[in-house]
C-alpha cells in the first residue's frame, strides 16, 4: 500500500506543471530560477524587450512578489495595451486569484488569443524587442476577409 501512495504521489507531481514544465506555471517557475541566477541580466532583458527604463523594471521588481510577476506585468501590459503601472496596480490588488483573474481585470477576453497564450505560459523572455501581442492583432485574415 505504502509503494502505491507512493508511486502515485510521484506521479502527481511529475506531472504538476511546476516540475514538468508546462503551461503558465511551469514558464513562471523557470523564469525565476533564471531570474535569481542573474537579477541584472534578468531586468536589463526584460527593459530591452519591453521598451521600458532599466530603473522603472527595477522598480517593479521590488513591488511584486518574484521576478516572474514583474514579467508578467510587462507582458500584460503588452497584452491588454495598458501602462505597466496600472497592470501593476491590477496585480497588487488582485494578485492572490491568479493571472487570468488579472488578465480579465485588464480587459483580456477569456477564449482572446492573449488569453490562450496565458493560460499555456506561452511566453519568451529573449532580451529582444518584439512585436508582441498588440503589434500582431489585425494582420491575420479571418473568417469574411478576401471573399
Amino acid at each position: 500500500m505504502k509503494k502505491i501512495i507512493i508511486a502515485v504521489t510521484a506521479l502527481i507531481l511529475l506531472c504538476s506543471p511546476v516540475f514538468a514544465g508546462g503551461g503558465l506555471d511551469g514558464f513562471l517557475h523557470d523564469l525565476n530560477i533564471q531570474a535569481r541566477a542573474d537579477m541584472n541580466g534578468f531586468a536589463m532583458k526584460v527593459s530591452t524587450q519591453f521598451g521600458v527604463p532599466l530603473p522603472r523594471v527595477q522598480a517593479v521588481i521590488t513591488t511584486v512578489d518574484t521576478p516572474a510577476d514583474a514579467f508578467m506585468c510587462f507582458q500584460l501590459g503588452e497584452m491588454s495595451r495598458k501602462p505597466h503601472d496600472t497592470v501593476t496596480q491590477v496585480y497588487q490588488t488582485h494578485k492572490g486569484k491568479g493571472w487570468g483573474v488579472i488578465a480579465k481585470r485588464l480587459g483580456i477576453k477569456p477564449g482572446s488569443p492573449e488569453f490562450h497564450a496565458l493560460k499555456r505560459g506561452d511566453f519568451v523572455l529573449s532580451g529582444q524587442p518584439d512585436e508582441g501581442f498588440s503589434k500582431k492583432k489585425g494582420k491575420g485574415k479571418g473568417k469574411g476577409h478576401n471573399k
